[in-house]
């Protein structure tokens, strides 16, 4: 069994066409059946279903294609870690980010890829839930977010800062000049809040109490949007503080609740090596002025 032939077998099994496989992977047609088929005969078992207009998973390879994962992931793995003896002068980097926790990441983004140019970086931006499964498929490194909840099996989360769950108004609103605001006072007003499953949309349903009548206008998932509503109308929403971190003409106002705070973190799949450009990029985040400002306001 050879990792080519691996190789070759989770991209059909990925993309359950044999032309498309190929041309991913710049082999010929021929040459990718041939391999998958060696693999077949020293396993003794069919893994693809084939007619002449369709490619399916048998159940042996059903079986077989989470293995065939890891064993490549390790084999990359093994290539990584000498690079990383290199004293990072190559590499990939992958790091997954709620949206609630992006403001504070450009920093250091800018400073690692001016002290490291031959390292890639890829960003993967999802809800909680989504980084949670990428960390558990090893496609991502570490992910940074806010702390879950409830804990979540497998994954060290390393605090980095403490925030507040607030809301979030435009510099016009009444709201712009207090220093706290209650839950209860948030039924006087317009809510534009993030979607359902988003951490700060979790953590702010949370501490909600039953039986208020909150006049929710308006849900969704894009920080971006969100916040530009926010400043052309007089919408109130519910953000982790650290949201708006550098964006102009919005204020948060903390909530006076128990159970506000909303810890910024790095989730970390328990046991997994750590790359040393991993450990380096955390270093320089928490070094940031967003982290350290957030760091200081606890203290």
């Amino acid at each position: 069994m050879e990792l080519r032939q691996l190789r070759y077998f989770v991209k059909v099994a990925e993309t359950l066409n044999f032309s498309e496989a190929a041309k991913a992977l710049c082999v010929t047609q021929s040459t990718l059946s041939q391999q998958i088929r060696q693999l077949e005969d020293e396993l003794g078992e069919p893994l693809l279903s084939r007619t002449s207009h369709s490619v399916a998973l048998t159940e042996a390879g059903v079986t077989i294609l989470g293995n065939a994962r890891a064993a490549l992931h390790e084999a990359s793995l093994c290539a990584e870690r000498i690079a990383d003896l290199g004293r990072l002068a190559t590499g990939t980097l992958n790091i997954g980010v709620t949206y609630s926790f992006s403001p504070i990441l450009t920093e250091s983004i800018i400073a690692f890829m001016k002290m490291y140019p031959k390292i890639k970086l890829n960003i993967y931006y999802k809800p909680m839930a989504e980084l949670m499964e990428l960390l558990r498929e090893r496609t991502v490194d570490f992910a940074l977010a806010f702390k879950p909840t409830a804990a979540t099996d497998g994954i060290e989360s390393h605090i980095l800062f403490q925030n507040h769950l607030s809301a979030v108004v435009g510099s016009h609103h009444p709201l712009a000049s207090r220093e706290r605001i209650s839950l209860q006072e948030l039924e006087r007003y317009d809510l534009a809040l993030p979607s359902k499953g988003l951490q700060a949309r979790n953590a702010f349903d949370s501490v909600v109490p039953a039986g208020m009548n909150l006049r929710v206008r308006i849900e969704l998932n894009e920080v971006n949007i969100l916040l530009k509503l926010l400043r052309q109308s007089m919408l109130v929403s519910v953000l982790a503080e650290a949201t708006i971190h550098d964006e102009r003409d919005v204020r948060a106002i903390p909530l006076d609740t128990d159970g506000s705070e909303m810890a910024g973190c790095v989730h970390i799949l328990r046991g997994a090596y750590r790359k040393k450009s991993m450990l380096e990029f955390v270093r320089l985040l928490g070094e940031s002025v967003a982290v350290r400002e957030r760091r200081d306001a606890w203290l």
